[in-house]
């Protein structure tokens, strides 16, 4: 599977942290996801104002915190995220950049913006999984700079979505041929 490289400056935290190659993986396969629909935003709704370098940069460090929390890689939790959060602060990240960490699976705070629910919908719909709550969040911003009924939009972000996680089969078979 031919996924797009890391930016360099996640690709070096990474490696700086001694990231696990299995958690590499996945931000590598969430990057690309989150590439895909920044990609389909900046075609279809170029009035909406979004950071399309932060988002990038988040969906490529969301999960660092893993490299504390190891036993996160392969089962659930969300002690990575408040740790992943300072891991980045440490290392210098700007809080705007370092956000993501904590954000990524929490969508509902007052200050989550459209980069935070691309980072967030990346993180979801790269393994196919869909949360409504979520996209309906990203619907209404999408529908509101693009002067379009909610419903044209929720089509829309659907079928893009729907071919996203068509491929969500090859990019779990790329994570899962990395070892832990």
């Amino acid at each position: 599977m031919a996924l797009r490289p890391l930016p360099t400056r996640a690709a070096t935290l990474l490696e700086a942290v001694n990231a696990p190659p299995r958690l590499v993986a996945h931000l590598r396969a969430v990057h690309d996801v989150a590439c895909q629909l920044a990609d389909w935003v900046e075609h279809h709704y170029p009035t909406l104002a979004f950071d399309r370098t932060a988002v990038e940069f988040g969906a490529a460090t969301h999960d660092i915190g893993k490299v504390k929390h190891p036993d996160e890689l392969s089962a659930p939790g969300s002690m990575h995220e408040r740790t992943g959060y300072e891991l980045l602060l440490d290392h210098g990240v700007e809080e705007d950049l370092a956000r993501f960490a904590r954000t990524h699976a929490d969508w509902t705070a007052d200050d989550i913006g459209v980069d935070d629910l691309l980072v967030s919908i990346a993180d979801k719909v790269w393994k196919a999984k869909r949360v409504a709550d979520l996209e309906q969040l990203l619907t209404e911003h999408l529908a509101t700079a693009g002067g379009q009924e909610l419903w044209e939009v929720f089509l829309a972000l659907d079928d893009v979505l729907d071919r996203i996680a068509a491929d969500a089969d090859a990019r779990l078979a790329y994570q899962a041929s990395h070892p832990v």
